[in-house]
């Protein structure tokens, strides 16, 4: 398995851990049972970023730039709602 690869990989399984400690500290019913999730969450969020900066670095995450006449019409739409 290449190093990309292998990144990507790792970058999908943090995510849905972070998903699933989000879920958890919302649907939490106790204080203690809500920081332990939330410490969780933050510290998963944290190595999410490192991956994806990582990945960055080396041209294997790409985002695309968008016009800023894209982005006015946008925030216009939904200014108006």
């Amino acid at each position: 398995m290449e190093d990309k690869d292998l990144m990507e990989s790792e970058l999908l399984v943090i995510k849905g851990v972070c998903d699933l400690y989000l879920h958890g500290s919302i649907e939490s019913t106790t204080a203690e049972v809500h920081a332990a999730f939330k410490d969780a969450l933050n510290t998963s969020l944290d190595i999410q970023n490192k991956i994806y900066n990582l990945m960055a670095e080396k041209g294997w995450y790409k985002t695309d730039t968008v016009e800023q006449q894209k982005i006015d019409t946008v925030k216009q739409k939904f200014a108006n709602k």
